[in-house]
């Protein structure tokens, strides 16, 4: 008892020589701080060394400081001469020989101390990774077991938490001052000891810690004292020393007192406002994905460390508060009048099993509508009090109460929670954020106005509650493990988009037609860069999670899922996805999980596909193939025979080494027909580079289809004579071939006509010599105006220029939107290249020929109402038809068009476009989330784009301040301003800018610079052919 007490006295004191010791060695040699707190936690009253030396420091112990504010540069000897000037020469002299046997018994403190360390009792928290290295690493030693060794002693420099410990619940009590904008809060966290540990290693961020404790939950237990704690910036750690080990498997209780600013970036817990009858009122709202938990309270903030939480909230009773769960009963009243403190404090049920990062709650005094859904679930829609009498949220909590049946049916899971609160914000970094039971919308994604919305207004706010919703099982129940697959839940909710949106609007069509062109298009733009990645991607630092988060993961996850959907069908495809559901509810799943489930359900009914042999060649290789399909023909006998042959396919010239070498398994649905028929479609399994394939007797004039309706994730190309009769067809009877094919014969062909020069040799009766090994496609066309052409099928380029724009002859005569929109997709990019040159005319005329006689058939929309004050509106597929061919007419110079365009809006834009862009920087006027749309849309018109452009450098750094952890706001500002840049200077500027502020912007600047490279690339191989074969085109089709 007496040696117990002795330690405990002399403890704090040992510690803190050995650490001034270390300090002042360490800077001396390295010349280096570590941002780390050094306060002890001990619970003896002692004062420390550092105390006794800083009395500063003493005064400020109960805040986290860093490591600077300690005077560790001052030997302890001089201090205490110093103290006492002017002394006699003998009493200078005895207390010198006294100075000198307290420094002899600091070294021999010190001597300990090296023996400790030498034992392995030793603490890392001020030395950098070479110090590590040194004091672990032995002869032939490998780097690797260093970095064990390290990441042992010191857990918090590792970029992952240690594994050592694994929450089960957190008790978490924040009061929230809306005066002033601060919150203060204290967590006790349930922890499970996994493996031994003397280190509580958790994340926090921009929180200022004031007092840390650990008990160990059971009888007798009592406290283990924590010898010190520190917070770890660079990693967004709080570490907490202990004074012995955490047992396994004991659960122990860490609790966290803290405080921190309600900000008003966006993210963790956040302020936003809004203006009503004249008056500024506040709310404070949660955005913790992907990590931002963290700066709310600390927490162990990784998908896989789930847990359940229980919640209280405090704050002023003219709030009301809102969680994940409904409060307890006897839990709070907003009505109470608050309590006899003059607060209101809200206890919230406890939650299921979840990851931090889909807590959420928040303080706002918005009002309510509420209904109920099937199993009695209490669906509620928050918003302005305003917005809500007008009933502007009523279609939102419509649908959304329709919506949640319909996948609980679909997927055969009940819906976990007892409510679903839908809550509009005015401001959000993101459309919206599927917290578990209260789902954060900005306004303008969930509130309508339905006299005065358009149909595709009403279609994305749809999508955007759709998508939401379907993450309560797809995220919320079921959690990816970790980063790398985020497509798991953002690739199924956004699939889902399509299917959900069906099932509420069964005529608009959805997953066949409108996936196509939102969807499958636009992402295979993406991928085939050379600057693409493969959707499953490794990621390590908190850093690289910022990354996952792109379209490759939304659009490319949906292509694929959807792909094996509709190879596998759908009553085994929800069999799988039942199965996996219910086998990791309430948990986390990696892919293989998946792989698994599906591959059961398969096997259930005699099919012996491995799902994760076929579905891992898509998921872990980048980009995706292009399949040519080509007869084989004999003079002799009807032709029975295809060759198909795969290739990694690629828009740039400078693809990545290894790209040839990749292959999938490629499911190829595959059709033919003859001027007015049709034969059933086949499946072929495509598993090498090349295959030969027995299908029906052909004959010449017979076309083959392939990818049926675009449900796979690839392109398709044909001989040219197998073009030619697929032109044929679209010219004399197009409804032979489907709508989703059509789109798809427009998309591929102007994307596999994008040529390197190395590949396109012009014959004009003059011989062109070419090394090139790859096969070359022949084909002679002049009378109707193409050019002869070989070209070689090298990553891209397969197709003549002509071959496309001969394509698109027929759509006078197409009545159908998703053909159009493909259409348009493919001439708007060549309009940022050419809309510049000085033959720019040639391109503009043949599309308004291409445009003319439709957009006169279908005119402009009707804005008279009907008896009942409501606007006459056409289906939603005419209303899409009827804004695209305007868009068409008008972008082009149709002067009918632009008259009337003057008739409905002003000039304003177009002579503020300045003004326009500051005001985007001013919050009040443009909210945050939209500022990027006005930037963008000024770069979209011809006379705004080098304005824009040059506002995006000279405001660079606000903007990257505002949005750089926004995840896809970047990347759409970045691609907004810099997609239509197509020459030298351009390039060269962009360059320049990435070099001097490329840090922080991801890979959004590395794709912008490829993309612009390849449109220099494209005006210097093909600009001049593409208007060589405009002069000599023939008229659009006429039947």
């Amino acid at each position: 008892m007496h040696v117990e007490a002795q330690q405990k006295h002399f403890g704090g004191f040992f510690f803190s020589c050995n650490r001034a010791t270390a300090t002042f060695a360490h800077r001396t040699n390295h010349k280096k701080v570590v941002d780390e707190d050094h306060v002890s936690s001990s619970s003896s009253s002692s004062p420390s060394f550092e105390a006794f030396c800083d009395p500063l420091q003493s005064q400020q112990s109960s805040k986290l400081k860093p490591a600077g504010a300690m005077r560790n540069g001052r030997g302890t000897s001089e201090q205490w001469a110093a103290a006492a000037p002017g002394v006699r020469p003998r009493a200078a002299s005895v207390r010198r020989r006294l100075v000198l046997a307290f420094a002899l018994a600091v070294l021999t403190l010190v001597a300990v101390t090296a023996a400790a360390v030498a034992l392995g009792v030793r603490f890392e928290e001020c030395g950098g990774p070479e110090e590590g290295a040194a004091a672990t690493a032995g002869p032939g030693r490998r780097g690797g077991e260093r970095a064990e060794e390290e990441a042992a002693a010191a857990p918090w420099r590792a970029s992952r938490l240690p594994g050592s410990l694994r929450p089960r619940h957190y008790d978490l009590r924040v009061a929230v001052r809306m005066d002033n904008f601060t919150f203060a809060g204290d967590v006790s966290i349930d922890v499970e000891c996994v493996n031994a540990t003397r280190f509580v290693v958790l994340h926090a961020h921009a929180l200022q810690v004031s007092s840390v404790s650990v008990t160990a939950n059971r009888p007798g237990g009592g406290a283990v004292r924590v010898q010190r704690h520190f917070l770890f910036p660079a990693n967004q750690m709080l570490v907490l020393v202990l004074h012995r080990e955490l047992k396994a498997p004991r659960t122990y209780r860490v609790n966290v007192t803290f405080d921190a600013a309600i900000e008003d970036e966006l993210l963790g817990f956040f302020r936003s406002s809004y203006t009503l009858d004249g008056e500024r009122r506040y709310l404070a709202v949660t955005q913790f994905s992907p990590t931002h938990a963290r700066k709310a309270f600390p927490c162990f903030d990784e998908p896989a460390y789930k847990a359940t939480f229980s919640l209280s909230l405090r704050h002023d009773p003219q709030y009301t508060s809102l969680a994940n769960m409904p409060v307890e009963r006897g839990g709070g009243d907003d009505d109470d009048g608050g309590g006899d403190d003059g607060w209101t404090t809200r206890r919230f049920a406890r939650t299921p099993r979840m990851s931090t990062y889909y807590l959420a709650w928040a303080v706002c005094n918005f009002t309510s509508r509420e209904t109920r859904g099937d199993g009695g679930v209490a669906i509620r829609l928050f918003a302005r009090p305003d917005a809500v009498a007008s009933g502007a949220g009523d279609y939102s909590l419509h649908i959304a109460k329709r919506l949640l049946g319909f996948y609980q049916d679909f997927f055969q899971v009940q819906y976990s929670l007892p409510k679903l609160d839908l809550l509009a914000v005015p401001k959000h970094p993101y459309a919206a954020m599927e917290n578990w039971g209260l789902s954060v919308f900005v306004e303008q994604k969930i509130l309508l106005d339905a006299r005065v919305s358009s149909a595709s207004y009403r279609m994305e706010l749809t999508m955007v509650v759709v998508h939401e919703i379907c993450h309560q099982w797809f995220g919320d129940l079921v959690t990816p493990v970790w980063w790398e697959d985020v497509w798991l839940k953002e690739g199924f909710a956004h699939y889902f988009e399509y299917v959900g949106t069906d099932f509420l609007f069964p005529k608009w069509n959805m997953e066949k037609q409108r996936f196509l062109t939102d969807v499958l298009h636009e992402v295979m733009l993406l991928d085939g860069l050379s600057s693409s990645h493969a959707i499953s991607q490794e990621v390590q630092d908190a850093a690289d999670i910022h990354r996952v988060f792109d379209w490759i993961a939304y659009k490319k996850g949906a292509a694929l899922i959807r792909m094996l959907a509709n190879v596998m069908g759908q009553r085994l495809f929800r069999k799988g996805l039942n199965d996996y559901l219910l086998s990791h509810m309430y948990g986390n799943a990696a892919r293989d999980d998946l792989w698994r489930k599906l591959s059961e359900a398969m096997r259930s009914e005699g099919q012996g596909i491995d799902i994760g042999a076929v579905m891992d060649r898509w998921t872990l290789q980048m980009g995706y193939p292009v399949v040519t399909i080509s007869k084989n023909r004999s003079e002799r006998f009807a032709t029975r025979y295809i060759t198909v042959s795969q290739e990694h396919f690629l828009y740039g010239q400078d693809g990545r080494g290894n790209s040839s070498s990749l292959q999938w398994q490629v499911p190829l649905t595959v059709a033919m027909g003859n001027g007015s028929w049709v034969c059933s479609e086949r499946l072929i399994w495509i598993h090498n580079k090349t295959e030969t394939h027995r299908v029906s007797e052909m004959d010449d004039e017979t076309w083959l289809l392939g990818n049926i309706n675009q449900t796979g994730y690839f392109r398709v190309n044909y001989d040219l004579q197998n073009w030619k009769l697929l032109i044929q067809q679209l010219r004399t009877n197009p409804q032979v071939i489907s709508v989703g094919n059509r789109a798809g014969l427009i998309d591929d062909a102007f994307n596999l006509a994008r040529c390197r020069i190395s590949d396109v040799i012009i014959n004009e009766g003059r011989k062109h010599r070419t090394s090139s090994p790859y096969i070359r496609y022949h084909a002679r066309t002049p009378s109707s105006g193409c050019l002869t052409m070989r070209c070689a099928a090298r990553r891209a380029g397969y197709l003549p220029q002509g071959v496309p724009l001969q394509l698109i002859g027929y759509l006078a005569e197409e009545a159908a939107f998703l053909p159009w929109h493909a259409a348009s997709r493919a001439l708007y990019q060549l309009d940022k290249l050419l809309d510049r040159t000085d033959d720019y005319a040639l391109f503009s005329d043949y599309v308004l020929k291409q445009v003319a006689s439709r957009y006169h058939q279908m005119g402009w929309p009707s804005n008279a109402a009907n008896g009942d004050g409501s606007v006459l509106r056409a289906s939603y597929q005419t209303e899409e038809l009827q804004r695209e061919l305007i868009m068409l007419a008008c972008s082009f110079g149709n002067k009918q068009c632009h008259r009337q365009a003057v008739g409905y809006i002003s000039d304003w834009i177009s002579s503020n476009k300045n003004r326009l862009l500051n005001l985007s920087l001013t919050s009040d006027l443009v909210a945050e989330q939209d500022a990027i749309d006005v930037v963008v849309h000024v770069g979209r018109n011809p006379r705004g784009r080098n304005l824009a452009w040059r506002f995006f450098r000279d405001k660079w750094d606000v903007l990257n301040a505002r949005y750089g952890e926004a995840l896809f706001m970047n990347s759409r500002l970045i691609n907004g301003v810099t997609e239509f840049l197509n020459t030298d200077a351009e390039l060269y500027e962009l360059k320049d800018f990435i070099q001097s502020n490329g840090v922080g912007a991801g890979p959004a600047l590395a794709r912008a610079l490829e993309v612009v490279e390849g449109n220099v690339r494209w005006h210097r191989l093909h600009r001049r052919h593409f208007y060589q074969w405009l002069r000599k085109a023939p008229s659009p089709a006429h039947r």
